[in-house]
């Protein structure tokens, strides 16, 4: 295996630099990469779903199927774009069934998010406004002000355009501004 050389960004996940990653089996390459990714995963999908332990899930899962497809992906070098994109996927997959199964719920049952109206921390209230937006403008916004992407990494992983990803986080801000209003 190279010599690899991992570097902590500002708290928000790692660079990894190795010399050439296309000579890596799958074992290495996914060792390396989850190393360096993981938790930064973890958060941006529980902020998604709104399920910190369905998204560890979600992001084991991704990175099984990176290691099953390791063979065929033609730039390594990108395999962190195939893991936000599968890890994206996941989410919304995850988030669709809970929407169904809170549908289909009994009314007598407990809310899984507490109401902003209550007496609750700002986190809970940012994180309920988040959750009330549509899929897309939930996920625009996590990736960018989250996880700090850049518009073109966030079109190539939720698989639009950049001009889409600009509209969709005009809407998702437009629509988090009057819900936040009381919080700091």
């Amino acid at each position: 295996m190279e010599p690899v050389t991992v570097v902590p960004t500002r708290g928000r996940g790692t660079v990894v630099a190795v010399d050439d990653p296309r000579e890596w089996d799958a074992d290495e390459a996914v060792t390396v990469l989850h190393a360096a990714h993981y938790r930064a995963l973890v958060r941006s999908v529980g902020l998604m779903t709104g399920d910190a332990q369905g998204a560890e899930e979600v992001v084991q899962d991704a990175f099984v199927g990176l290691h099953r497809s390791w063979a065929r992906i033609r730039d390594p070098e990108r395999a962190i774009g195939y893991l936000r994109r599968s890890a994206v996927n996941g989410a919304r997959s995850r988030y669709r069934r809970a929407s169904t199964a809170r549908r289909h719920a009994p009314l007598f049952a407990v809310p899984d998010v507490a109401d902003p109206a209550d007496d609750v921390s700002d986190h809970v209230a940012v994180l309920a406004a988040l959750a009330a937006l549509p899929e897309r403008q939930r996920e625009v916004l996590v990736l960018r002000y989250y996880d700090d992407l850049s518009e073109a990494a966030i079109a190539e992983a939720l698989g639009i355009s950049p001009g889409a990803v600009k509209t969709h986080a005009s809407r998702g801000l437009a629509a988090l501004r009057p819900r936040l209003e009381t919080v700091r």
